[in-house]
């Protein structure tokens, strides 16, 4: 049977009236075939504001974030995004794409592309901005995220950290309000999983909207605002990061815990 997922006092606490949130997801529900994944779900998040989503495989996280930016349609309910509804609409669904970033486990990158290359053929394809404008603006991304020395490699000829740091500076050149990260570090070995998180609280630090599905606790305690737990497709629980760490509610959520921090 559907529960109510526990919840702090403070968490998930609507932003000021008037300002309408940066992603609002009501009742969502998702299949796949005769699986639900995702269950009456039900979700606002304030623009700025840093969200980590954890549970175990197949808990519905990865599935989530992918409906925010209609890579998964769902079935029911309703996910606006910068205050455009996702329909079967391509017109708002290339709306909100243009506004949401998304950085992947295995980084999609374009092998034959060169990392300058990978970065600017949205820019220029999409965005119709001038070749040497795109460019200007990549290098000034790789920069940001201490990558720009590495331009005119291919993918291949870089370790995973770096890859995912090209893959986060690509997101970043469609000049995204929101970006959303699924399992960002999953794939990494771990001597290259800091230079990605590092990447990443310095765009939380600039305020940037963010979604991140990981397993990372230590990132989560250190960068958000809020908590997410899911399980069996639900949200289970969600508070702030003192809160949910420091004395989480659920029972469920203490035996994720347990074994994710003393592993």
């Amino acid at each position: 049977m559907p529960h109510s997922p526990t919840i702090g006092p403070d968490a998930g606490a609507p932003a000021a009236a008037g300002d309408a949130p940066a992603i609002l997801i009501e009742g969502l529900s998702k299949w796949f075939g005769d699986f639900q994944v995702l269950r009456n779900i039900d979700l606002r998040i304030a623009r700025g504001e840093r969200i980590v989503i954890c549970g175990p495989s197949g808990s519905g996280k990865s599935t989530l974030i992918r409906c925010i930016n209609r890579l998964e349609p769902h079935q029911q309910g309703r996910i606006v995004v910068n205050g455009t509804e996702l329909t079967d609409d391509l017109k708002r669904i290339d709306a909100v794409r243009s506004s949401v970033g998304m950085v992947f486990q295995h980084f999609n990158l374009f092998p034959h592309l060169t990392v300058l290359e990978n970065c600017t053929l949205a820019p220029i394809w999409v965005l119709r901005r001038p070749r040497a404008e795109a460019q200007a603006a990549a290098m000034r991304l790789l920069e940001r995220v201490r990558i720009a020395d590495q331009a005119r490699k291919y993918p291949g000829q870089l370790s995973g950290g770096q890859q995912q740091r090209v893959a986060i500076a690509r997101a970043l050149c469609m000049n995204p309000s929101i970006m959303l990260f699924d399992e960002p570090t999953s794939a990494l070995d771990p001597e290259m999983v800091k230079e990605v998180l590092d990447t990443m609280i310095m765009l939380a630090g600039e305020g940037m909207t963010m979604l991140c599905v990981t397993h990372e606790m230590g990132f989560a305690r250190a960068v958000a605002d809020r908590v997410i737990f899911m399980d069996q497709g639900e949200i289970v629980e969600q508070d702030i990061p003192e809160r949910f760490f420091g004395a989480p509610r659920n029972e469920r959520t203490r035996q994720f815990l347990s074994q994710v921090l003393h592993r």
